[in-house]
């Protein structure tokens, strides 16, 4: 009992001791840091760019001003958010000598950086069962979908995506952290969080993992049986032209799907089973720095609509072209 005692002790002085936490990021030298730091930068930018691109191009040309598009720029204001979430954190770590943050900051940066990503798996369900609706179902779509509806169904993916993590980011707030706050990673994920307490933590690990694995199978299957349903309506269709447009817009959601998908269910479906540090790390980059920076390029680029309006703006705001 008394050894018990002392070793709960412990526990509470190494707990109380953590008011911050070391990112390890990406350790590499100086000079590769300052490079990273320039591609990051870039990135960055041009991520918020594109995004506002298509944000703006929706508000100012009144024929985008549809359920898909609305949709569309709402996912695009998310983008901007998720990758805000991570990123300049991330550059600052980059020319930091300490990479902390605090206990606060970090399951601030938690908080929102799941939300976000739950919210975007909820708007890719939503934009998948517009596109079923249009195709497979074009008579009752202008009645079903309409604008006023369009905007509840975002809201709605807003406010489910905020509410649904709040369980498992209490569970792992709670969780005594032990005198090591070192978090090999560049952000603060559940995964690396839950390995540093001083206890093991398998009902939280297991709740965090059926969290997970409910939000992205239900929602990867809502949208693969979606899209499903839109090819085969797509392969009836007598004209060339028709089927063209149907896959040309059908075949950028679902190369956004992938990517996004592709890369979450690597790491999150078991959050501290299998991989390494290093690999979460980069694949963590590539659904949280690359998806929001090709969204605006393969909606753009894959969408004559899209492309329309795009040069549209940028006559009208940047060359002043008559």
């Amino acid at each position: 009992y008394s050894l018990q005692t002392n070793e709960y002790s412990n526990i509470n002085n190494c707990s109380s001791s953590v008011s911050k936490f070391i990112l390890l990021g990406f350790s590499y030298t100086w000079e590769i840091q300052i490079f990273l730091f320039s591609v990051f930068s870039g990135t960055y930018i041009l991520t918020l760019t594109g995004n506002l691109c298509i944000i703006c191009a929706v508000m100012w040309d009144h024929q985008l001003q549809t359920p898909m598009y609305i949709l569309l720029a709402n996912f695009s204001f998310l983008e901007i958010w998720f990758i805000t979430s991570t990123v300049p954190n991330m550059l600052a770590n980059f020319l930091s000598e300490t990479n902390t943050i605090s206990v606060s900051g970090c399951f601030l940066q938690f908080y929102f950086f799941f939300s976000l990503g739950t919210t975007e798996t909820f708007f890719l369900s939503a934009m998948a069962f517009d596109r079923y609706l249009a195709i497979c179902r074009p008579l009752h779509y202008p009645t079903v979908m309409t604008v006023q509806r369009c905007i509840r169904t975002g809201a709605g993916c807003w406010v489910c995506g905020f509410l649904y993590f709040l369980l498992p980011i209490y569970l792992i707030s709670q969780l005594p952290f032990c005198c090591s706050n070192t978090i090999d990673h560049f952000l603060c994920d559940p995964g690396p969080l839950i390995k540093l307490s001083c206890v093991p933590a398998p009902a939280t690990e297991i709740i965090c993992a059926i969290y997970n694995s409910v939000l992205i199978f239900t929602t990867l299957v809502f949208i693969i049986s979606s899209y499903t349903l839109v090819i085969r309506a797509v392969l009836k269709v007598p004209s060339a032209e028709g089927r063209h447009k149907a896959f040309s817009t059908c075949g950028s959601h679902l190369a956004v799907v992938s990517l996004f998908y592709g890369s979450i269910m690597v790491v999150y479906v078991s959050p501290t089973a299998g991989n390494p540090a290093g690999i979460q790390k980069y694949v963590t980059l590539s659904y949280s720095v690359l998806t929001p920076l090709f969204n605006p390029l393969i909606y753009s680029l894959r969408n004559k609509e899209m492309k329309v309006a795009l040069r549209k703006l940028f006559r009208m705001n940047i060359f002043k072209y008559n």
